[in-house]
């Protein structure tokens, strides 16, 4: 990094993206801290990281402890645009979608390398675990981070060189303990906040109710079994995702998981835990780092982002590509991202069909 002038770096107001700006700053590097107002608590909303008023208080404090520049985008017109309401839109189809990975490539990392020209910056870095590095060819490999309880290289899948030429990820080779202890070190002030919920704006969890207050119409329907038998009701799909046991409110008969959901019928189909594994899937949209693979090859594929991967055979396509694990894999389910990986690196990635 010594030939890097000027960094704008995206503070959220974790620790994790304040001890990027730390560690940066102490190496001797010139900065610009940037918060993104993506969006806002309303009525009894509660908001997570990037969102709430006291995340960008955080980021202010921080970057006046390291004497640097502090600024405030507003991206909510495009948050909502490109992030939530497509987020709505997929459960209300039956779809589980996974908005860290379009919000990355459109609203936060792309966007940035394009803010950070009107700031003179010739990089931006983020708090993400997840390492680069040259490849012989010339192009950047993106690479899992060191810790593999903290690695967040699934989500970034989707970034074209363009962008990642522009990128930095300082905690890339560090644990989160080591985070920490190097916050504390260097004077960080919320280097002992608490971590903040996945998905920043449902930070209870509770999707069908946020969906609700977005005035979107929802759908009663049927809980049926496989035989279209009918279980029960509900209150609209987009309070289901696959594999979900809990919150049906189905009384005795045993356990049952959600197989699948028909948003044309409303109806959520539930059955046994053996009837969600699958050993193939589909992939579109796909985004691959290097350019699309030239035949079928093997690797590693997760389904989800706490999913450790699973070996498989990736046939690519046109606009997508086919998965076939060496064994059934659990709740592969429409909407999350399906990311390839041979061994650290991610080669690409779409989402399920």
């Amino acid at each position: 990094m010594s030939d890097v002038k000027r960094v704008l770096v995206a503070m959220s107001g974790g620790v994790d993206s304040s001890v990027a700006a730390a560690l940066l700053r102490e190496a001797g590097h010139d900065l610009v801290g940037v918060t993104l107002h993506l969006w806002d608590a309303d009525g009894e909303q509660q908001v997570g990281r990037c969102c709430a008023p006291e995340d960008r208080d955080d980021a202010r404090r921080t970057c006046e402890h390291l004497g640097i520049p502090h600024y405030v985008l507003d991206e909510r017109d495009a948050f909502r645009t490109q992030v939530v309401d497509p987020f709505v839109t997929d459960y209300q189809a039956g779809r589980t979608p996974i908005p860290c990975v379009s919000c990355n490539r459109t609203v936060k990392l792309t966007h940035l390398a394009e803010v950070a020209r009107r700031f003179d910056a010739t990089h931006i870095a983020t708090g993400h675990y997840a390492r680069l590095e040259r490849a012989d060819d010339g192009h950047l490999r993106l690479l899992r981070g060191r810790d593999d309880d903290k690695d967040q290289s699934y989500f970034l899948f989707g970034l074209p060189q363009s962008t990642l030429e522009r990128l930095l990820f300082p905690l890339g080779e560090l644990t989160k303990p080591e985070v920490r202890e190097a916050g504390r070190r260097l004077g960080v002030p919320n280097a002992d906040k608490p971590e903040s919920p996945e998905l920043c704006f449902v930070s209870d969890g509770k999707v069908g109710d946020f969906i609700s207050r977005q005035g979107t119409p929802t759908t009663a329907g049927d809980i049926v079994d496989s035989s279209g038998t009918i279980l029960g009701r509900h209150d609209g799909v987009a309070n289901f995702t696959r594999g979900q046991r809990r919150g049906l409110g189905l009384g005795g008969g045993g356990a049952r998981y959600v197989l699948r959901i028909v948003p044309d019928s409303a109806e959520v189909v539930v059955g046994d835990e053996q009837d969600l594994y699958d050993a193939n899937l589909t992939a579109t949209d796909a985004h691959w780092i290097a350019g699309r693979p030239v035949g079928a090859f093997q690797g590693e594929v997760r389904i989800r982002y706490r999913h450790r991967g699973a070996h498989a055979d990736i046939i690519p396509s046109d606009s997508g590509f086919e998965v076939r694990f060496d064994e059934p894999q659990r709740a592969i389910t429409p909407g999350q991202a399906a990311v390839v990986y041979r061994g650290d690196e991610v080669i690409g990635g779409g989402f399920i069909a």
